[in-house]
This record gives structure tokens, sequence and C-alpha cells, in this order.
């Protein structure tokens, strides 16, 4: 009788599941890992050569006042009372700082930030001890001639503004381009070249900027025209860049409109919040969350959706971005933020952002490197892994997104019919599956995600004895089933791809 009941209630579930559409069923059934097909994968987009790129602060040059990192005392979440601390001028001839430098080059090096805003170029006979009425730092021609240098040394072409702040400006408060023009010419007589810039840093935050009480679009875009003019008759190789705003409201959008006809470039910038500093309440717990992963495509999108409608077609570079604004919160220099760094640049690329600059090299808690030593920080490594092993020509990877997965997918730098892959895993809790039916070289970085340290492939990076960077060597992977363990970053090389769009 047991058996009989046992066989009925058998017979009515098999009646059940064949209602259940197929579609569902396999939905909710089927456990097979995505399948990469490198071969077939479409060309998307193509970067810049100088894509990944960097932010030194005006500040940093002449020195003065910028974000104070953390210190051991600083509670995690509290805001810092003290958000600034003084500091000389980078070491620009840092033997380390250049070799760290050139190894992520070709870059293009920003030099600008809001300092630059309101510096006084003291272009001929001495310094003035103090800066002159209307201005509050001095750039002396010798630290401007060590930054052409140093740009020159290790292959990162100048990106710059110029200052707008009131020692610039005539009795009717309009712009005047003499600052601006002395600084083009003492360049050029140097041996010196800017290849890009903006009239000013973030034109949406005027009142912080040092541009004059109730300056707006109108008289925004006024000055950019004077901008421009001068632009066109002593630097005409110049690449004009715009707005350069950090919001995505209606400021930046009328400032956008005023000025879109007049730049070759669009420019922008993104942080997807405040630090503590600023009074910031963001938590190293959702750094690795899709949600906030994704917020560098929202700010695209509102800058992409402004290009389409005014000026379509034109470039856009990202020319400023980090973990969060003011300096970053401390996790910015662990390997927690390592995933946020590379998955931006992943998603930028596969929108066709031509070039994507990371605020700082080496000032502040979100600096590539350590402000004091120059040593690496996580962000570092994920740095040069990127730029030794993906390529300008962008894929589509043709894996659906998921989430706690990210798949971006390149052509290999330097290796012709290759294709370079970067998988996230920024799952903290559970392994994810690839299927990829070809042999690869895999570089896989992991660590303690609130530590400055990060592994590869399971041992330390670290500078050698002599500040010698050490290998990077991959390990040969079977085709087949990839695991990606939880909170891991993975580079996969695959050699003789097929992939047309490599050769």
């Amino acid at each position: 009788m047991q058996d009989n009941r046992r066989t009925s209630r058998l017979r009515r579930l098999a009646r059940i599941v064949a209602l259940i559409p197929a579609a569902l069923i396999s939905t909710t059934t089927l456990a097979a890992e995505p399948t990469l097909d490198v071969a077939g994968m479409p060309r998307v987009a193509t970067i810049d050569p100088r894509f990944q790129s960097y932010n030194i602060e005006m500040v940093e040059v002449t020195g003065g006042r910028f974000w104070r990192p953390y210190t051991a005392t600083d509670a995690e979440a509290d805001t810092n009372p003290d958000l600034f601390a003084e500091r000389a001028p980078i070491d620009l001839g840092d033997i380390r700082l250049r070799r760290l430098a050139a190894a992520l080059s070709p870059a293009y090096l920003r030099v600008s930030g809001t300092w630059a805003n309101s510096t006084y170029f003291a272009d001929s006979g001495s310094p003035p001890a103090a800066p002159p009425a209307g201005f509050k730092g001095v750039l002396t021609p010798q630290r401007w001639r060590s930054m052409i240098e140093f740009s020159r040394a290790v292959d990162a072409a100048i990106v710059t503004s110029f200052a707008i702040s009131a020692g610039t400006r005539d009795a009717g408060g309009f712009w005047t381009p003499d600052q601006a023009r002395h600084l083009l010419a003492f360049t050029r007589s140097i041996g010196g070249r800017i290849a890009a810039a903006e009239f000013m840093n973030e034109p949406d935050l005027p009142a912080v900027g040092g541009a004059p009480d109730g300056y707006g679009a109108t008289a925004y875009a006024r000055d950019f025209a004077t901008f421009r003019t001068l632009m066109t008759r002593a630097a005409g190789d110049v690449t004009i860049l715009g707005p350069g705003t950090a919001g995505t409201g209606a400021d930046a959008a009328t400032l956008f409109n005023a000025t879109a006809q007049n730049v070759d470039v669009v420019s922008y910038h993104h942080y997807g919040a405040l630090s503590a500093r600023c009074g910031g309440d963001r938590t190293a717990d959702a750094a690795l969350s899709d949600d906030w992963l994704a917020r560098t495509d929202n700010t695209l999108a509102f800058y992409r959706a402004l290009r389409d409608r005014a000026t379509p077609g034109k470039p856009i570079w990202l020319t400023e971005t980090a973990e969060t604004a003011c300096g970053g919160n401390r996790w910015a220099a662990t390997f927690t933020d390592t995933f946020r760094y590379l998955d931006q640049l992943g998603r930028l690329a596969k929108a066709g952002v031509q070039v994507a600059m990371h605020n700082t090299l080496a000032a502040s808690d979100y600096g590539l490197l350590d402000e004091r030593t120059h040593l690496p920080r996580p962000n570092y490594w994920g740095a040069l892994l990127w730029r030794r092993l993906m390529g300008t020509t962008v894929l589509d990877p043709g894996s659906a997104p998921r989430p706690g997965l990210h798949v971006y997918a390149h052509c290999a730098r330097g290796l012709a019919d290759s294709v370079a892959l970067l998988v996230i895993n920024n799952d903290r809790k559970a392994s994810h599956e690839l299927a990829l039916q070809r042999t690869s070289q895999r570089y896989t970085l992991a660590g303690n995600n609130h530590d400055t340290t990060v592994q590869l492939n399971g041992r330390p990076l670290m500078l050698d004895a002599t500040d010698q960077l050490p290998a990077l060597n991959g390990e040969a992977t079977a085709a087949g089933t990839i695991t990606f363990t939880p909170a891991t970053i993975t580079f996969l090389i695959v050699a003789a791809a097929g992939n047309a769009n490599c050769r």
C-alpha cells in the first residue's frame, strides 16, 4: 500500500512538472557556466593608447595644503576635523616615482585640480614670497620645468587647466588670458608641450574653485570664448577639453551646453560619493557591491546624453576620478578599491570612453602610490597588469553580466591573435565559474580586502631591494571550466585566439 501511495505521488509530481514552462526549468535548474567564445567576440570600441592615465594635482607641484591622509588615530567613519595638511612640493626627480610612473606609460598626466584655479605663474624675475592679490598659490618656473622634465622622462603627455581667480580678472570681472599666455610661452621656450587643456577645473563648483561671486553659465561661456581664442592663436595644437564638470545636475548641463561647440573633447569628472573627511557615510562593506561599481555608468550616461544631443560623435574623456572625493576613504589605499579601479576601466573602455585619469598618482589615500614612500599600493599593481595585458581594441565578451561576476575583453597588448580577459569576482562569499575552450595564462590578484598588500597567483607583489618591479608571470591554465574564488580579480591571456579583430 505504501509503495502504491509513493508511486501515486510521483505521478502527480510528474504531471505538475510537465505544466512548468521549459524556459523556467532551464533558468532554475541548469548550472552550466557561461562559455566564452574568444574567437567570435566582436569589436565594440577602440580606446586611446594613453587611456589609462592619472593626475598630479597642481598643489603637489607648488606645495601647499592638500587632503590630509588618514592616520591610525582617525576614526574610520568620523568626519576628519582637519581636512588638509601642509606638504612640500612633490619630488619629481625621485627615481622610484619616475620608475613606477614610466611603467604605466604611455599615459596622460593631468596637472590641475581645484588649487590650479587660483595658482599664479611667476615666469619672470624672483618669485613672490607670497601669492599676489587674487591668487592662493605660486608656481615657479623651476617647479614647472621639473614637471615638464618628469612628463618627458616617463612618457606622460601633460594635460592642464589655467588660473581663473580674481587675480586674472579686469575691473569688469572679465577673465584676462595673460597668465595662461605666459605659461604656454614658457612651456614652449623650454621644449615642453601641453597635449590638452581645460579652461578651468570644475566650473560647476565656482565658489569652491575661486571664481567670482555669482559666477554662472553666461560668464563661463564668455570667458571660455576668450580662452578658445587664445588657444587657437597661441597653441593651436593643444586639444581643448570641456567642460570638466563634476556634477550630473542642471548646472553641469547648462555649462556643457554653453560651450559644447567650442571643445574638441567632452571632459567630465566622476566620484561616486564623498569621503569621510567631507561628511561621506560610505563603509568598506559596500565597496564591492554591484550598485557601487555601476555608479560610473550613471555619470557617463548623463554626459553621453548631453554629448549626443549637442555635439554627436565627439570623444569623451574622464579627466578626474577616484574612490571618493576629498582624498578618498582609508580603504582607497587597500585591495578593496582595486575592484572599483579595474571594473571602472573595463566599463569605460567598453563604452568607448577614450581616456580615464585616476586621481592621484601619489597624494592622499586615493593615490596609486603612497605619498611618503612612493611604494605601490594595490591599485598600482592592478594598473600595471592592465597596462601590460589589455590592448586598445575592446571586444564584447558575449557573456551576459550577472551579479558578482564582471567580464571584460580586449585584444591583448602587443600579442598578435591574442585576447585578454579581465574577470572580476566581486562576490565576497561565492566562487563563480566560466568555461573557456582554450588554454590561457592566468594572473589572479587576491588579498585581504582591508590590507595594502596584494598577491599575484599567491605570491606577494613588492619591489625588490633595488626598487625593481617583480616579474608578473601568468600560470598556464587548461581549457575547460575555470573557477574564480570569492573577492578576486583575474586576467586571462588567450594566445592564438582566432579573433580577426586582434590580428
